[in-house]
């Protein structure tokens, strides 16, 4: 009789891979820009992420989500959120390994796409704690429109401790940052804001209003839209003034979303809240859009560790799993679904890579790189997002019903993969982006010069820049989103010719620009190398 308790034919945990060192299509999108591959922090981060540790915190942290208290036993308002153990250890390694806003004030060469890489590392363990750490990041360069508040929040926002007291910032080891753009009746058409800002002297305001949404609430100081007497005005809301009394920060619920269950968004309400004005009155789309242009970098490479992650799994557990009389992953058709997994998941890396390689640039005041950042980015925003739902769909399906069950930590990034691609404007928001992007010429311009660098490489991808081009005489709405995507697969098909290898470059540009795909994964040609592409996944 066979014992019911016997456990056969399944995967071991994925446990002790390092997921820095033994990403071999990462090491590929960073070696242009920088020589990282031995770089001791991202092998310590991968090492982490990799472990039997990191892994079990990411299902507590989601399986007892945060709870909102908003006052104490005796009847005063607090307005706090509590977190199980799992989100601050998280929470605390992200920020120890300077993910949160280091690279602004870090002296190393190339910080960002640094970051950019330990980020997509360190964000395959759990992505909800990965919101906090990415609206930290995106708050500083917003803050240099005011010197003066740049000087008071920036040091804290770069420390690299986590310090969850709740004080004035000044008397704080590290703070965090979030953020509260949208309302109600607007949500991404922020002019229809109704909040109020009125002027009491200097730089402060008392703000009067709501938002929708308010992510991470737990944090030390916000970047709100407001209505200030001469237009919509960005300001920075402390939890906590400088006095040590609590700002009106009136948390009305969390939200029941979808998605991670670990981080919390909120609705918050303000009475006479104290805010201090950042940049000019009636320039707050134009002072806040930094912030939403980092935080869109974020979206793309969070998107991008979700691929990754999927993938990992779904190659892990092919590896490991048979039926029919042999490993899932030596049948001809799971090795083309793999293989088509993976070329999707490199180009996304690739292309996130790219983008933090401009940002180092563009600080570093590289006007070309500039304009490509301005064009490459909602076209990244787009894409990436809006295929990772579907890339994770399939990778869940390798694993059948064992990849349906929460333990196994698919359903979380099937649940989160459509999350980036509505966060900081949804597909239609980018795809306009593009649109308005393209009438200065230096974006276009920086778009082909960045193709110019394969021309002649591949007729297919040829094809696909003419049909670019000849398009772009009607740029009318409609077609934005098919302009959008046609631009972000030249872009991934242009990095993969130079950077990866020449089955991945081939497979890809042959089924997304040739027109040899069936449209779904697992449908690429059956002269595909699919194994060579596979044996990337985890080298």
């Amino acid at each position: 009789m066979a014992d019911p308790n016997a456990v056969t034919n399944q995967a071991p945990p994925l446990d002790g891979v390092n997921f820095f060192t033994r990403d071999a299509p990462l090491g590929d999108a960073l070696r242009p820009y920088a020589d990282l591959a031995a770089d001791p922090e991202l092998s310590r981060i991968g090492a982490l992420a990799g472990s039997a540790e990191a892994l079990s915190h990411a299902l507590p942290a989601n399986q007892y989500p945060p709870v909102l208290r908003t006052h104490d036993r005796y009847g005063h308002r607090i307005d706090e959120v509590d977190f199980h153990p799992s989100w601050h250890w998280l929470m605390e390694r992200a920020v120890g390994f300077g993910l949160q806003a280091a690279p602004w004030t870090s002296t190393r060469p190339n910080p960002h796409l640094t970051r950019a890489a330990g980020f997509y590392v360190w964000s395959q363990v759990e992505p909800g704690h990965g919101c906090p750490i990415s609206m930290t990041y995106a708050a500083v360069p917003a803050l240099q429109a005011s010197p003066a508040l740049a000087a008071e929040w920036v040091p804290q926002l770069a420390a690299t401790e986590y310090d969850v007291r709740r004080l004035p910032g000044a008397a704080k080891r590290g703070v965090l940052a979030g953020m509260g753009m949208t309302e109600k009746q607007g949500g991404s058409d922020v002019r229809a804001n109704l909040t109020t800002a009125t002027p009491t002297g200097g730089d402060e305001y008392l703000l009067d209003g709501h938002k929708w949404f308010c992510s991470a609430p737990q944090v030390d100081l916000f970047l709100v839209l407001a209505q200030a007497p001469d237009g919509l005005t960005c300001f920075v809301v402390p939890r906590v003034l400088a006095d040590g009394n609590r700002n009106t920060f009136a948390l009305q619920r969390l939200k029941d979303k979808l998605g991670n269950r670990s981080n919390a968004s909120s609705e918050v309400e303000f009475h006479a809240t104290v805010g201090h004005r950042l940049g000019p009155e009636g320039a707050g789309i134009r002072t806040i859009i930094e912030m939403v242009a980092a935080t869109r970098l974020d979206c793309v490479v969070g998107s991008a560790a979700l691929q990754r992650r999927a993938l990992v799994e779904a190659t892990w557990h092919t590896r490991h799993r048979s039926a029919f009389g042999g490993l899932l992953a030596d049948k001809p058709a799971m090795q083309n679904v793999l293989a088509d997994l993976a070329i999707e998941s490199e180009a996304a890396t690739a292309l996130a890579m790219r983008l933090a390689a401009a940002v180092d640039a563009s600080v570093g005041g590289d006007q070309q790189e500039t304009a490509f950042r301005r064009i490459a980015l909602p076209l990244a925003k787009f894409w990436v997002t809006k295929r990772t739902s579907f890339l994770v769909a399939e990778a869940l399906e390798c694993l059948g019903g064992n990849g349906f069950v929460e333990e196994s930590g698919m359903p979380l990034l099937y649940r989160e993969s459509p999350l980036n691609s509505i966060w900081e404007g949804s597909g239609n928001v980018n795809a306009l982006d593009v649109l308005r992007a393209l009438r200065k010429p230096e974006s276009l311009d920086a778009w082909l010069v960045e193709m110019g660098t394969v021309s002649g490489a591949d007729r297919r991808l040829d094809a696909a820049v003419t049909d670019v081009l000849q398009g772009l005489a009607d740029l009318g709405e409609a077609g934005a989103r098919r302009l959008a995507a046609r631009m972000a697969l030249c872009l991934q098909a242009s990095l993969l010719l130079r950077h990866s290898t020449p089955a991945v470059a081939d497979a890809f540009v042959g089924s997304r620009l040739g027109g040899d795909w069936g449209g779904v994964f697992g449908t690429l040609p059956r002269t595909t190398p699919f194994q060579e592409i596979v044996d990337r996944t985890i080298g």
